[in-house]
């Protein structure tokens, strides 16, 4: 169980990127606040909202939970950053290409 905050950590602010990315960017990016859930775009100010609030949970997770980085809870974050990267890929590029089809 003491891995699961850090985990946590890497993937909340893996899932910060792209939403800050396209927030700041002004590109409008799926969030779970569109229709339909994450497929439907929402606009750049919610997804910098989204972002940052991605950010802050990781933040006050980190904080609160005492992620020490030590090599263990390093790869812990790390494992989540990845796999929520991997997941994230695999879901938005296929909504990309189901943009692109229909």
């Amino acid at each position: 169980m003491q891995y699961v905050w850090p985990f946590l950590v890497g993937a909340f602010l893996c899932n910060s990127v792209p939403h800050l990315c396209a927030g700041l960017q002004g590109h409008p990016f799926p969030t779970p606040f569109a229709r339909p859930r994450g497929v439907g775009d929402s606009s750049p100010i919610v997804n910098t909202l989204w972002g940052f609030a991605n950010l802050v949970i990781a933040l006050a997770i980190a904080g609160h939970w005492s992620v020490s980085g030590t090599l263990p809870d390093v790869v812990a974050a790390l494992v989540g950053a990845v796999g929520t990267g991997l997941y994230l890929a695999s879901h938005f590029g296929k909504v990309q290409r189901d943009k692109q089809v229909g």
